[in-house]
């Protein structure tokens, strides 16, 4: 399974010094022209996610609170904290800055969360000339709300997967950093998940 090593920031995150991952394995849609990548470091207090698509055709169409990001043009992260445990939060964002934002060990026992009044996540959305990205954190408190364990130092792991995808785009596209099992909602299986280590 592949491994990033996460690296520490102080501060506002220097992304120019932050390495990139490629979310380049094709799900079932090997000819679509369509590239993503992410980066992710962290300080005491928080995850830093950066994601960026280069698509032709950007989809964005949803805005509310409960709409199927996925079938935007769509960036997502999977993270579960403590290794062993297969309860992971999905983060979906479309380039809106509509968010799915759930938590469970499958797509079948998925739960939603909102949080409206005290957004946990705040993304920013930039668009470029060949797609769009996404920036938000993840506070550490909130997943110790899940995960009392989980400590977030140095030499620490984390499961997880990033994808693009886009299920009522033109082409349709699922692009994924760790290969997943082809099977319905194969990007919901903790099992395929890769590691982040905390550098």
């Amino acid at each position: 399974m592949k491994q990033y090593t996460v690296t520490r920031c102080n501060g506002t995150p220097d992304w120019t010094t932050v390495p990139a991952l490629e979310i380049d394995v094709h799900h079932n849609t090997p000819d679509v022209d369509v590239r993503a990548w992410a980066q992710v470091c962290y300080d005491d207090k928080a995850l830093y996610i950066r994601m960026e698509a280069e698509e032709k055709d950007v989809r964005a169409t949803y805005s509310g609170l409960l709409d199927e990001v996925c079938e935007d043009s769509c960036l997502e992260f999977f993270l579960s904290p403590i290794p062993g445990d297969k309860r992971y939060f999905n983060i979906e964002m479309n380039p809106n800055g509509a968010m799915y934002f759930g938590f469970g060990t499958s797509c079948e026992d998925l739960i939603r969360l909102i949080c409206q009044e005290c957004p946990v996540i705040v993304p920013e959305i930039t668009r470029t000339e060949k797609g769009w990205f996404v920036n938000y954190s993840v506070p550490f408190w909130f997943l110790r709300l899940f995960f009392p364990a989980f400590e977030g130092k140095q030499g620490d792991t984390v499961r997880a997967n990033f994808y693009k995808c886009g299920e009522q785009t033109d082409p349709k596209h699922f692009l994924c950093w760790c290969p997943v099992v082809k099977r319905p909602h194969a990007f919901h299986n903790p099992d395929c998940f890769g590691t982040l280590i905390l550098g």
